[in-house]
């Protein structure tokens, strides 16, 4: 035993120890951390079984790499976002190119490098330790009795998973009785019912086990689940894998059931008269950076001259990611289904299709992932899809502009009905590179510094200036849109939504960037310009625009109101969430805030406006 306590064996073993501390990081913030005694026990099963599995650590340390190098990942995220790494966060890392993610760490890029090099040096020097000393090596025949001990346990908790445990433990009264009836009803009543096998030999065995024996007793319960293992540091980094590429196949395995899909749409309208309707998804902007509402910058000029456009005063997202966001924009999936992959529904994309559309979505978002991501799955309905930006989100990357071209020949097009989606870069950071220079009005700004730090409060000034010219540019791009829509001898309409918001140093809030649960990441802008013939063609729905535009919206209206703005209809539609429809309901507007928050009536805490339900969030299914 003394030996395990020379200089090589503890360094390995103290190394092991840090690695599984990494859960209990927060606390290093002042922040609790739940089922701490758990996670800890948990951690210690898994130690001992793997180390009795394996005998020695020069075996089973080289599946530990992995989870030394997601080490600094999983601190930054608590650190800055102040959660670890979840399948979401493997979503995007998969998702963003090397140019991205080296543009958003800015020059703590090189920092990052360096860990990676000294973790890898790290875990090289631990794997000679572990060569050299050979007292690592479990003989003793306890091995074998964990490992008996722990099949045992795992062959319990198997059983009753599928088989099923008693909620509660029957009275001598009704003991008897629950006995003779346990063949007929099969534990209906008095246990958990176990899960379903999709094989037929196996789920045989399963129901006969459920008849002959019956579920656990309740005190036979093996109080383990997922959560906690996935909590628990570094074997919880597997099972996060496994459920991210879980919901990768979940994501093709509904778009393969979605090709059957049908909203049975159709035009209520003439269906030769020539009419476009144009969709712009903005990216990171927030509603009061807008000079239309009330920004005392002049960010939006040109926008501010347009006679019909409305600009709604309250509209929120839900979520403040994009590839959260966007489904719900795009189609009816509820704002509290958003953090589930997928969804069996198809998008306004189709429905605009079968009421005789020709659909377009065009987009400067990257490509990488097109045909995998949530956002792709929905954009590949369309007749013609089409992403632009093959350089990354560096001062290299495509500008909002490169959108132009494209959409004039979507106008131009010779079908009669069209439906043309843009989804921009808008204000992604790094901000100053989504503008070119002649934007650059307000300065200081980061505007040709080369890869700036938003963590850098140094640069807040800078930062928030280039912000506004990046909406200053917005506003051109958005206003030229609506020239060439004019310039068309079609019914024209536009709406213009932003997936979400950004924090950005506010006040006394240390926070930037999103993901912070802040108000100004959840209230977006949002606006519907109308050409002068679309007015006249339907009057009704403008009047109920004009009624509607200091409502309480949120994304999930955008469907319902693209839909009727060309006057699509479809069996189970639901215009009371149409804000061009007299029938129009408000609604209940939860947001991805420690639970699904109720924002209309929630308070907004210190100068992040951090969004905090005055009552209990509903539970979050992910």
């Amino acid at each position: 035993m003394r030996s395990l306590f020379r200089p090589g064996p503890a360094i390995l073993l103290f190394s092991y120890l840090l690695l599984s501390i990494v859960p209990f990081f927060p606390m290093l913030l002042g922040k609790p951390v739940g089922d701490g005694w758990l996670i800890a026990a948990t951690e210690a099963i898994c130690w001992l079984v793997l180390w009795a599995l394996f005998q020695h650590p020069r075996w089973f340390h080289y599946v530990l790499l992995p989870a030394m190098w997601a080490v600094p990942v999983e601190i930054y995220l608590r650190l800055y976002f102040g959660q670890g790494i979840s399948t979401h966060h493997l979503g995007i890392m998969l998702e963003t190119s090397p140019k991205e993610a080296a543009e958003f760490l800015g020059y703590k890029a090189w920092l990052l490098l360096l860990l990676a090099v000294s973790v890898t040096g790290w875990w090289w020097g631990l794997l000679q330790i572990a060569r050299r000393h050979d007292v690592l090596r479990w003989t003793h025949g306890s091995r074998w009795l964990l490992l008996a001990l722990f099949a045992a346990g795992a062959g319990v908790w198997t059983y009753g998973e599928y088989v099923g445990v008693q909620t509660q433990k029957p009275d001598a009264g009704i003991a008897a009785s629950q006995q003779e009836d346990a063949h007929a009803d099969n534990g209906a009543g008095k246990a958990a019912s176990g899960h379903a096998l999709s094989n037929p030999l196996v789920e045989q065995l399963r129901l006969a086990a459920t008849r002959q024996i019956g579920p656990l007793p309740h005190w036979a319960r093996i109080p383990y689940d997922d959560g906690l293992l996935a909590r628990s540091w570094p074997f919880g980094l597997a099972l996060r894998i496994a459920d991210f590429w879980h919901e990768r196949q979940y994501l093709h395995d509904l778009a393969e059931k979605s090709r059957a899909f049908r909203f049975n749409a159709h035009l209520q309208g003439d269906p030769n008269l020539p009419q476009t309707v144009l969709m712009v998804i903005g990216e990171s902007s927030r509603f009061d950076r807008w000079q239309i509402n009330g920004y005392d910058r002049e960010t939006n000029p040109l926008l501010s001259l347009e006679e019909n456009l409305v600009s709604f005063s309250d509209m929120v997202s839900a979520v403040s990611a994009t590839r959260l966001s966007v489904p719900i924009i795009v189609s009816r999936k509820p704002a509290a289904q958003s953090l589930k992959a997928g969804f069996a529904e198809k998008s306004f994309l189709t429905a605009f299709k079968e009421a005789g559309f020709k659909t377009f979505w065009i987009s400067n978002q990257m490509s990488f992932g097109q045909f995998d991501t949530p956002t792709s799955v929905f954009a590949n309905e369309a007749d013609v899809t089409q992403f632009l930006n093959l350089g990354g989100f560096t001062n290299n990357s495509n500008l909002d502009d490169v959108l132009l071209e494209p959409m004039s020949r979507a106008l131009q097009d010779r079908a009669p009905k069209k439906l043309i989606v843009l989804h921009t870069l808008g204000n992604h950071w790094n901000y100053s590179h989504r503008h070119p220079g002649e934007y650059d009005h307000w300065k200081p700004s980061l505007y040709g510094i080369d890869n700036p730090a938003y963590t850098d409060l140094k640069n807040k000034e800078a930062l928030n200036n280039s912000y506004d010219n990046s909406i200053l540019y917005t506003d051109w791009i958005l206003s030229e849109l609506i020239q060439r829509l004019k310039a068309s001898d079609q019914i024209t309409s536009m709406m213009y939504v932003s997936d979400h918001g950004q924090t950005l140093y506010d006040g006394t809030c240390n926070l930037a960037f999103h993901g912070h649960n802040t108000q100004y990441e959840f209230h977006i802008p949002a606006f519907i310009w109308y050409s002068d013939a679309y007015q006249q063609l339907y009057p009704e729905k403008i009047k109920q625009l004009q009624l509607h535009r200091k409502s309480r919206l949120s994304t999930e209206n955008v469907f319902h109101t693209l839909l009727d703005m060309g006057n699509v209809r479809y069996p189970d539609e639901r215009l009371e969430w149409s804000i061009l429809n007299r029938k129009w309901r408000a609604h209940t507007r939860y947001v991805d805030s420690y639970g699904w928050s109720n924002y209309d009536n929630a308070s907004f805490r210190s100068d992040c406006r951090e969004v905090i339900d005055r009552k209990t969030p509903l539970q979050q299914e992910k």
